[in-house]
């Protein structure tokens, strides 16, 4: 028997009604069970009704994994098309499609700060599995966590980048677990999925935040929401590798903002307050990057101005070591460390060393 479609308004009238509403995590359909109870339907009508009731629910399981897949590819884009486009050109592309705040779809909540969110996107799924085998691998002492400033850092496809880790931290046996374009939510999901269980890491280095403070200076409550996440991967951290020191790195400045510097220094105040200069140690370079009006100095960062230059590695570097020699003693003659992971999109790595004017500032 086909359903009957003198029953649709039937389910217009439920969704107006509010029975059939969207929550953070997808819709919810009432069963057919609670529209007999509800409507006291017959059998007759039960029959007709059931199979428009599956045809609804496959329907909104489809939008929702259209809009899961395209958060994903929203969130995973700029950071993930390789060579075709200079840092610049890929953050003025996130910031275009991913608005700050902007999560879960349209008229949907917003995923806060303190609650983990996954990145979908494959490219992102792979650098996931990378990690995991990483951190797999033991011999892991220093374990530094963030976004795409992090990573570029200890990446296979930054060369220049990379020896300038190698020449910073070989003998420490560091490993580099940042991820391009994840907001403090991403690197939540990421350490409640198995990046940081086993490793046992002696020192942790944190630096995230910058992909949800964003372009634009935000209200004290986003200050807070910020600061509450980063407190949650803090909370992370001590709970899977409690015998850990965490170094808490103040959130960098960036585009040549005095409001926007401002707005991270609100952040960072109260991310100072959450460390006892024992477990948790504050590190604050902000005044070697820029000035106290947020004017970028010159060589610091890169022409998008959020990336660091390799002038901007080495201060954070030099704020680092002594640290870590306090901690971990002189480095060793030779480095256990795994060996360093990339972006599973990119090409064969080329240098990117800061560029001149007009030149492609690289990956």
């Amino acid at each position: 028997m086909k359903p009957s479609l003198r029953f649709l308004p039937l389910f217009a009238a439920l969704l107006s009604a509010g029975m059939v509403h969207a929550q953070q995590r997808g819709p919810a359909l009432p069963s057919l069970d609670q529209l007999k109870a509800t409507l006291n339907l017959t059998e007759l009508q039960s029959a007709q009704i059931s199979p428009l009731l599956d045809e609804l629910a496959a329907a909104q399981k489809t939008l929702l994994d259209l809009q899961t897949k395209s958060g994903a590819l929203r969130a995973g884009l700029a950071e993930n098309v390789g060579a075709i486009l200079t840092d610049a050109q890929k953050t003025q592309l996130s910031q275009l499609l991913n608005p700050v705040g902007a999560r879960g779809g349209r008229g949907a909540p917003p995923v806060l700060a303190d609650q983990p969110s996954p990145r979908a996107d494959t490219n992102s799924q792979l650098a996931h599995t990378q990690l995991l085998a990483k951190a797999r691998q033991g011999h892991i002492d220093v374990y530094l966590e963030g976004d795409s400033i992090v990573r570029r850092w200890g990446a296979t496809d930054y060369p220049d980048y990379l020896a300038n880790w190698k020449q910073n931290f070989f003998g420490w046996n560091a490993a580099d677990f940042g991820w391009g374009a994840d907001t403090i939510q991403n690197i939540l999901w990421r350490l409640d999925n198995g990046e940081l269980d086993g490793v046992n890491p002696k020192v942790i280095v944190l630096l995230a935040g910058t992909n949800n403070v964003g372009t634009q200076p935000g209200d004290d409550a986003k200050a807070a929401e910020i600061s509450r996440g980063l407190k949650a991967v803090l909370d992370r951290f001590q709970r899977k590798a409690p015998g850990a020191t965490v170094i808490l790195t103040g959130i960098f400045p960036r585009n040549n903002s005095a409001p926007l510097l401002a707005f991270i220094n609100k952040i960072n105040d109260s991310l100072a307050r959450l460390a006892d200069g024992k477990k948790v140690r504050y590190l604050n370079i902000n005044d070697k990057l820029a000035d106290a009006d947020g004017q970028i100095f010159p060589g610091m960062l890169n022409t998008d101005n959020l990336h660091p230059a390799l002038k901007g590695y080495q201060v954070w570097a030099d704020g680092l070591k002594p640290i870590l020699t306090e901690l971990l003693g002189p480095p060793a003659k030779e480095d256990l460390a795994p060996p360093p992971t990339g972006d599973p999109s990119a090409k064969p790595a080329t240098p990117v060393s800061p560029p001149v004017t007009g030149a492609p500032a690289g990956r």
